[in-house]
């Protein structure tokens, strides 16, 4: 009984166990009862599932909170909708890649389940690594604070463009060392085909795997901006993680819905700049106008969740009033 109540990385271990019996038993159930079969996900169906996602880890939060006290349910629930809007912008990549790779819908939902699971462990890596240097040197957190205002400032002014799939370096860099094959084979990621010169079989890819390299390599990039961001809401290792992996969870689910009306988010990406602006700009003003006191984490959350609202309704209210114009300038 002492192990499950010894402390592993500042948190009890049965915290940890805990953590990781949910996400096994979500995502068993995922795969093995709600998708037997390859299907394509209909957008109802899509917010049905997700809404049961959100739900879930707003109870592991709020589980948090009576647990470990306000303090950290607060910043557990900051740190989950950061990172529950990011995946936002996530999406439309994803759906880019999928476009590029031509994997019908039926096809995405088992792509997206795998590279999560690759996720939840990519993440581990990184936040371990971001933990371990905030632990030997504090002043990390300056660099951190200081990456995300740059980013959020070039997010703010920079023009939208879309990344050529084609000529991303993983790609090219399998497509020459490894067999791939020019079709899908169903949902399978590698294949026995004959080779062109021997007739033996010999094991290739396939494009679904492709696909699934790119997409992993789109959420390393998109979680240098994520893990630096919760890193400055708080450096405890277990809230910085269950927030990102319960965020994450759900976004396969979210993808279907989110993918098919992605274009009505536009404004969205504003409302996240200013986010990480403020989630950077908050480690400067708590250590140097505030003398090192804690900004109050339920204003943190306050300002986080306004900022995500007010683009998310901002983005809604001017794709409607584009769409309501140009039906109007069509009808005439």
């Amino acid at each position: 009984m002492e192990f499950f109540f010894a402390d592993w990385l500042g948190t009890p271990v049965w915290f940890w166990l805990s953590f990781a019996g949910i996400v096994v038993l979500l995502t068993a159930f995922d795969l093995g009862f709600l998708h037997k079969e390859d299907r394509e996900m209909g957008i109802a169906e899509s917010l049905k599932l997700s809404a049961f996602y959100i739900s879930v880890a707003l109870a592991f939060g709020a589980w948090i909170w009576i647990e470990r006290g306000a303090d950290l349910g607060l910043k557990y629930f900051t740190g989950f909708f950061i990172e529950k809007a990011l995946s936002i912008d996530n999406v439309f990549v994803i759906a880019m890649i999928f476009t590029f790779f031509s994997i019908p819908a039926k096809y995405q939902y088992r792509a997206l389940l795998w590279g999560i699971i690759a996720v939840i462990f990519l993440r581990g890596l990184m936040i371990a690594g971001g933990a371990a240097l905030v632990a030997e040197a504090y002043w990390v957190l300056y660099i951190f604070a200081a990456f995300l205002i740059a980013t959020g400032v070039k997010m703010l002014f920079a023009s939208d463009h879309a990344p050529d799939i084609g000529k991303n370096p993983a790609v090219r860099w399998i497509s020459k060392h490894m067999r791939v094959t020019d079709e899908l084979h169903a949902e399978r990621f590698f294949v026995r085909v004959p080779d062109a010169a021997s007739g033996k079989l010999v094991t290739a890819a396939t494009p679904l795997f492709l696909a699934l390299v790119v997409i992993n390599l789109a959420d390393l990039v998109f979680a240098v901006d994520s893990v630096p961001a919760i890193f400055a809401i708080t450096t405890d290792t277990f809230i910085v993680y269950t927030s990102n992996i319960m965020a994450i969870l759900g976004l396969r689910a979210l993808y279907f819905a989110l993918a098919a009306m992605v274009h009505r988010f536009h404004y969205l990406k504003f409302a996240l700049a200013l986010v990480l602006v403020f989630i950077g700009s908050k480690i400067l003003i708590a250590d140097f106008l505030l003398g090192g006191a804690k900004f109050p984490p339920l204003a943190s959350l306050g300002i986080t969740l306004g900022l995500i609202a007010g683009g998310i309704l901002y983005s809604l209210w001017k794709t409607k009033v584009s769409t309501t114009a140009a039906d109007g300038s069509a009808a005439s």
